[in-house]
């Protein structure tokens, strides 16, 4: 049994186990929307927007949960093929182990279009919309320079290797220290996955090795919450933390001073953006204006809080 063969049977029987709309014989057209892992509060967050646009749109919705499985995520979007979606909107989980599939896509003429992470080795792709991660990753890295002008020891808690955003993150907060490094020490890096558990456990490791830093930068609020709760077991609390994603859990944190910062990156606006370009094509064949769609991040602090896109959901 060919490739082919197999998807035509075992996907369509609904072996990919897709949340299909119940309906595709409707006039409505059909997008099938995928996020790497709804384990994450992030991605539940995008999953919803993309949902919501969605439905202003007027465009029934696949929804896809990768559950953080490259192989997941591929089937999924091969099950789409299967069901003829009209457009797909996706958060890769990898940027290269999702390459094959999303060209498969492109290469059946459906239109996709990639958010938060980018897919550079594909030709093709719609339109991109996401985040200037690396310019995030100077945000927070310069804010913690700002918060110790004499200097500083610290940990640095990367993401998942092979995502986009960590890759970029990463340098981007190397980008500002690299040239500091005589003051501004990294006595400690390693990846945390993105996951908070693990970086409870990382960051850990790095305080029996190491001694307390004066900084702990996270390329991610779940990791910036789990190094918060490895300072607090030992007590140090002034140890000043940042993140990434604005999460409501985070931002309630940094507004009881808990955390000093974290990076707004506005995903809302970035998924229903990722809509609308993906159904103008979808209808009427609309080339978006800009193939390329970069959202400038910012720190938010005490002083700014005002300016995060999830303020309304914190108690």
């Amino acid at each position: 049994m060919n490739r082919r063969e197999f998807l035509m049977t075992s996907v369509a029987a609904g072996a990919m186990m897709l949340a299909a709309p119940s309906a595709f014989a409707e006039d409505k057209l059909t997008i099938l929307g995928s996020v790497p892992n709804l384990g994450f509060p992030f991605f539940v967050h995008m999953l919803n927007e993309i949902k919501a646009e969605a439905a202003a749109q007027g465009v029934n919705l696949t929804e896809s949960d990768g559950q953080n499985s490259a192989t997941k995520q591929t089937a999924d979007i091969e099950a789409a093929l299967v069901q003829k979606v009209n457009a797909i909107v996706i958060s890769p989980l990898d940027v290269n182990a999702l390459a094959p599939a999303i060209e498969e896509a492109v290469k059946a003429g459906v239109p996709v279009v990639t958010i938060d992470r980018r897919v550079d080795g594909v030709q093709g792709i719609l339109a991109h919309v996401g985040a200037d991660n690396v310019k995030g990753g100077e945000a927070e890295a310069q804010a913690m320079v700002v918060a110790f002008p004499n200097g500083a020891k610290l940990f640095h808690l990367q993401g998942q290797p092979g995502a986009g955003p960590a890759i970029d993150r990463n340098k981007g907060v190397h980008n500002v220290l690299d040239p500091l490094k005589d003051k501004y020490q990294i006595i400690f890096e390693q990846t945390a996955n993105f996951a908070r558990a693990e970086a409870l456990s990382v960051t850990e490791a790095g305080l029996a090795a190491n001694g307390k830093p004066d900084a702990i930068i996270c390329a991610n609020d779940d990791m910036a919450l789990g190094a918060l709760e490895a300072c607090a077991a030992r007590n140090f609390t002034d140890v000043k933390i940042y993140g990434f994603d604005a999460l409501p859990e985070a931002l309630v944190a940094v507004r009881d001073g808990k955390l000093a910062g974290t990076v707004e990156q506005f995903p809302g606006q970035q998924s229903r953006t990722a809509v609308q370009i993906a159904v103008a094509y979808a209808k009427n064949k609309t080339e978006p204006k800009e193939k390329l769609v970069l959202l400038t991040p910012i720190v938010i602090g005490k002083d700014n809080l005002d300016k995060a896109e999830r303020l309304s959901e914190t108690k």
